[in-house]
């Protein structure tokens, strides 16, 4: 798969490829830019662009250059979820199935090592949902709308919109999203909880490089063990959780990072994270 190139600018929300992939990428400093592209089928994940978009994050994994993930979209839609056209194939003997392959990125997304941010520009149902559900900070465009969508065509999450949506926003909202299949707009979606902030759309961009930038900034150590402590602390009792969090408290006080950063703090100066 060749590198597609793009520009990112505060100007606009587009991106300028070399040439059309389903999924493109490029680095902007410490940002790494994975962008859904295919806008003709409103960003929707068929294999092809599932295993380019699992592949990108193993390659930038222990890539120390790239700090934080960006999320993005090419066109009207930010995912309009799985393509239904390839949703019921049967795979070759031996293969994963669509659905297999996508919770696998899903679950990939969330325990991340690094920040993850979505750049939600448009609609962003059913997958799509289940992507931004997967990212650590949502940014969405004015006008986006997000949905579950799945009852509208008699589908099953399997991504995490069922078990995931109610622990993100309040759980009747959750159960009205999932039962009707109704969107909601990214307002709301951000006086719910689910969306961060709200910029305007020829702003989505250069806001998200200028977070993803500041997260880059700062020990991936911290940010790493942070997410983790986060991630797993509604599955235990608070006496766990907060177990889990000293334990890690004292693992990093054996990093370089920490001591950069008291030496940072003394000397009154901007730290210089090295990661280990």
């Amino acid at each position: 798969m060749g590198e597609a190139v793009s520009i990112i600018s505060s100007a606009s929300t587009e991106f300028n490829m070399e040439h059309r992939v389903p999924i493109a990428y490029s680095q902007n400093g410490a940002v790494g830019w994975i962008v859904l592209d295919r806008p003709d089928a409103l960003n929707s994940l068929d294999r092809e662009s599932v295993l380019q978009f699992t592949e990108r994050l193993e390659a930038w994994r222990e890539d120390a250059g790239i700090r934080t993930i960006a999320v993005a979209a090419n066109g009207r839609a930010f995912c309009a979820g799985a393509d239904l056209k390839q949703a019921g194939q049967v795979p070759e003997p031996g293969q994963k199935d669509l659905l297999d392959l996508i919770v696998i990125l899903f679950d990939m997304l969330r325990a991340y090592p690094k920040p993850v941010i979505a750049a939600v520009n448009g609609l962003a149902y059913a997958g799509g949902l289940e992507i931004v559900l997967a990212c650590d900070i949502v940014i969405a465009a004015e006008g986006s709308r997000f949905a579950d969508a799945h009852s509208n065509f008699g589908v099953f999450p399997g991504g995490g919109g069922a078990a995931l949506l109610p622990r993100r926003i309040p759980a009747n909202v959750a159960r009205y999203m999932l039962l009707t299949g109704d969107a909601i707009s990214a307002a709301d979606a951000h006086m719910y909880g689910l969306v961060n902030e709200v910029v305007p759309l020829e702003g989505l961009n250069a806001r998200v490089q200028e977070l993803g930038e500041k997260l880059a900034r700062k020990s991936p150590l911290v940010l790493s063990a942070m997410k983790r402590v986060a991630n797993e602390a509604a599955d235990k009792s608070a006496a766990d959780a907060l177990r889990h969090e000293l334990l890690e408290n004292r693992n990093h006080g054996r990093s370089w990072d920490i001591q950069e950063g008291l030496s940072a703090f003394v000397e009154k100066r901007e730290p210089q994270f090295r990661g280990y």
